[in-house]
């Protein structure tokens, strides 16, 4: 019987693996220029006279490569020795994850216990083949009524958050996380301030949300890399959770701050600026990225991804980029946030592209309805305030005026106001009837 188990058997391979080192030739802005190492494009380089400083390589040339740094580059030298690590980067998944708080890279950064019995996966992973996936049939309650009714979600569905800074997107993902049906939630925050982190963490997510989720932090001061690797560390977290055939919620906030790091690396590479500013690789990235999440023959992800939308413009090139890959888009209204309203969740704007296939015939009739009432209203609202509106005029806009108080309640919603889907059936039942 054989005493070499698999993980002895890998150490052994990797500590007879040749050693290759190259050179630092150069480092301006972001990049660092590598010469006479030979790695492929996505592999792990270690800078040895720079305190261990790690490093991706992200462009190559004759006879040298572009490396970007995955932390501070105070320190290198020209002539410093590079060494290769053997592969890409890799991290550790496990059950153990539920509860932790881990960084860009998927090392722990909440002062508990190492991860080092766990398994070891390399972050890239190919997208499912589309003919592979299940059919999304089953709906997903997220604990919001305004979603569930009116932009109703699909187990393996992926929906944008579309809104400007301060509108609430923050808030209303802790609220999915807290009352999602999915028992396993993976949480990335990419480019938060430092100051939110754990404000997130210990108010609007709290012990029970945490208990049941990992969260994956990169600050806005973290290196370009380490805030692009953190969005694909969380969706390869949660493809492991999905394959053990859980049902997982995949929340990053925000996919704009993923787009602006490879921006920052596709021009500190070289590429040209394309529109406004972003260079080509940006839109390669983001269907890359977001084909992950979905169905498979095993589990699921659904994916929730926040766009900060510059100036509150729906059609700027990272938002309509990623509408027309996602499966739906939840439109927040800067207009009700400061008006009181949350979630501040424009629902005429909103539309999930599942609604049919997770609805019954009779919940749509429902949600129709309401829909009607709220575009009939925003319709004739200014005549209302200005006293011109004569009653009669419109079924729906009366209908609407009459039911104008309920309706509202019934949208509105505080954080700790979590509603089962049963319930909010039932509520809009008696609101439209």
């Amino acid at each position: 019987m054989s005493l070499l188990t698999p993980s002895v058997a890998a150490a052994a391979l990797g500590a007879a693996r040749p050693l290759h080192h190259g050179t630092v030739t150069e480092l301006v802005g972001l990049h660092v220029v590598v010469r006479n190492l030979p790695a492929a494009v996505g592999d792990l380089v270690e800078v040895v006279g720079a305190g261990r400083l790690l490093a991706e390589v992200v462009a190559l040339r004759p006879g040298s490569m572009v490396c970007l740094p995955l932390g501070p580059t105070a320190g290198i030298r020209v002539g410093d020795l590079v060494r290769h690590t053997g592969g890409p980067l890799t991290i550790r998944v496990g059950e153990q994850l539920l509860g932790r708080v881990l960084d860009g890279l998927g090392r722990p950064v909440d002062g508990g216990p190492d991860l080092d019995a766990l398994d070891v996966v390399v972050v890239e992973l190919a997208a499912p083949a589309a003919l592979s996936r299940p059919r999304i049939t089953q709906p997903l309650g997220l604990g919001v009524r305004a979603l569930d009714a009116l932009v109703p979600c699909g187990r393996g569905q992926r929906i944008g958050i579309m809104a400007g800074s301060g509108v609430g997107k923050s808030s209303l993902l802790s609220m999915v996380a807290r009352g999602s049906d999915a028992p396993v939630s993976v949480i990335a925050l990419v480019g938060e301030r430092g100051r939110e982190v754990r404000e997130f963490i210990d108010v609007d997510l709290g012990p029970d949300g945490l208990a049941r989720s990992v969260v994956v932090v990169a600050t806005s001061d973290a290196p370009a890399m380490e805030r692009l690797r953190a969005a694909f560390t969380a969706t390869r977290i949660a493809e492991w959770f999905r394959d053990q055939g859980r049902d997982v919620v995949l929340m990053m906030d925000s996919l704009t701050r993923v787009a602006m790091a490879q921006r920052e690396i596709g021009l500190s590479a070289g590429e040209p600026p394309a529109t406004r500013g972003y260079p080509p690789s940006v839109f390669g990235l983001l269907p890359r990225l977001l084909e992950r999440a979905g169905t498979s023959d095993r589990g699921s992800i659904t994916g929730l991804y926040t766009v900060l939308v510059e100036g509150d413009d729906l059609q700027d090139p990272v938002g309509d980029t990623a509408r027309s890959i996602l499966d739906g888009h939840v439109v927040l209204s800067r207009e009700l946030a400061t008006s009181g309203h949350f979630p501040a969740i424009d629902v005429l704007e909103s539309i999930s592209r599942v609604t049919s296939a997770v609805t019954t015939k009779e919940q749509q009739r429902l949600a129709t309805r309401l829909r009607r009432m709220l575009a009939a209203h925003r319709s004739v609202r200014e005549l209302v305030e200005i006293g011109a509106y004569v009653a009669g005029a419109d079924a729906d806009a009366d209908a609407a005026l009459e039911r104008l108080p309920r309706i509202e309640a019934f949208l509105r919603q505080s954080m700790d106001d979590l509603t089962p889907t049963a319930e909010t059936w039932r509520r809009l039942e008696e609101l439209v009837a």
